[in-house]
């Protein structure tokens, strides 16, 4: 079964807002075994989506949007669909009434353009999102399904896994498992962890293999399809073996255990507090160690100091250390040491480095990162490429990944 996106919104076109609903409904079709070939962007024009949903249905079996079902003026998707398929738009009183019903319970007036999200083409299933004001749709149209969602990612992830994947491995007569393992990696680059698995990747269809880079961290995703999923997971099993032994201590976790869960549930199987001192990264390593919930039983707080004389006066690092380099060895060492006494935690992390674009001391890109823990101190001088906001990222999941490793007692290569 192929499967076409398209995208709705002005804002996708001008870099406004970022394709994510894309990216998501990409990831989930592949995991059920769905082909997606084409991926469309598209402005809020009512002639482009047409000219859009035309093609899409000369060449997809599936065409499922997102966007543009909203109550105002440039929200043109309903339209779009009636038009591209030549049936007419009809008026729910029902869903009318929900609507009215919704802004009744916040105490609020409905606006009467929020009418137009009770219109629907003729012949279409109308599906209530109980996240949100906006029913979904969903058209059988000419041997094609036809699904317009909202733009909303909240509403649309809702939809898509409890309304539009059962409708289509339905259709497709899908009678088997799709089960993914994803192992997550850092410490290698994405061509070496594929020079590693080249094997397993030609090699195999049937567990499949796919290699995914965000943030430094490289992630493996095993795909298997069997009649169950306890066959699936049989069939996993043996390359997930052969891809931890290969990689080693370079894989963190799988699935959703992203590398804060994994520092999270080490700290607290040590029963060990932590702290941050931050420079460069300004809280960047703070606000993704508190974005778990339950951090708070671990995370002490953080410290984000860019002045020298802070650094000294809040953190306990020798002038004369300053003096001889704010980026430094030395420096960050102090500073992970001062948090941790002046926080009163076990495990401390500090950055400091030169971000960019202009040099600071030592060359754009240059960041160094400490860590202390009760077993001992460390630190590592790091260049990252790219630009300000790139290197900024880097140095935060570089430093969440170095902490990992001193929990865990390896701690890292000179």
């Amino acid at each position: 079964m192929i499967v076409e996106i398209i995208a709705v919104g002005t804002e996708l076109l001008l870099g406004q807002i970022t394709n994510r609903n894309a990216a998501f409904l990409g990831e989930k079709l592949a995991e059920s075994g769905f082909d997606a070939h084409y991926q469309v962007v598209v402005g809020d024009n009512l002639d482009r989506i047409v000219d859009a949903i035309t093609i899409a249905l000369g060449r997809a079996d599936v065409i499922i949007m997102t966007g543009g079902i909203g109550p105002t003026q440039d929200d043109v998707t309903r339209e779009a669909i009636s038009t591209a398929t030549g049936r007419p738009l009809l008026f729910s009183q029902e869903f009318a009434g929900r609507l009215r019903s919704f802004w009744e319970a916040r105490g609020r007036q409905m606006p009467e353009s929020n009418l137009r999200q009770a219109e629907y083409p003729e012949g279409a299933e109308q599906i209530p999102n109980p996240k949100g004001t906006a029913p979904a749709i969903a058209l059988q149209h000419d041997g094609r399904w036809i699904f317009a969602l909202p733009g909303v990612p909240e509403e649309m992830h809702y939809l898509v896994q409890h309304e539009v994947l059962p409708r289509l491995r339905t259709a497709a007569g899908v009678d088997q498992v799709v089960l993914s393992r994803l192992l997550r990696s850092w410490g290698r680059s994405e061509s070496q962890v594929a020079e590693l698995l080249d094997d397993l990747y030609h090699g195999s269809t049937n567990p499949s293999i796919a290699f995914l880079a965000s943030a430094a961290e490289i992630k493996v995703r095993i795909t298997a399809k069997a009649p169950t999923e306890a066959e699936a997971t049989r069939l996993i099993a043996p390359y997930e073996k052969t891809i931890r032994e290969r990689l080693g201590a370079s894989v963190f976790g799988v699935d959703d255990e992203t590398i804060e869960r994994v520092i999270l549930g080490l700290l607290e199987e040590r029963q060990w507090t932590m702290a941050t001192a931050e420079s460069a990264t300004a809280g960047m390593i703070a606000a993704r160690m508190t974005s778990v919930p339950g951090a708070s039983r671990v995370f002490r707080g953080g410290v984000v100091v860019y002045a020298t004389d802070l650094k000294a006066s809040l953190l306990d690092v020798p002038q004369e250390i300053l003096d001889e380099g704010v980026v430094s060895e030395a420096t960050a060492l102090f500073m992970a040491e001062g948090a941790a006494a002046r926080l009163q935690a076990d495990v401390a992390l500090a950055v400091t480095g030169s971000a960019g674009p202009d040099p600071q001391e030592r060359a754009a890109g240059t960041m160094v990162i400490a860590v202390h823990t009760p077993e001992g101190s460390r630190a590592r001088v790091m260049r990252l490429p790219g630009d300000r906001e790139r290197v900024r990222t880097y140095a935060t999941t570089a430093a969440l990944h170095l902490v990992r490793l001193a929990l865990v007692g390896e701690w890292w290569e000179a």
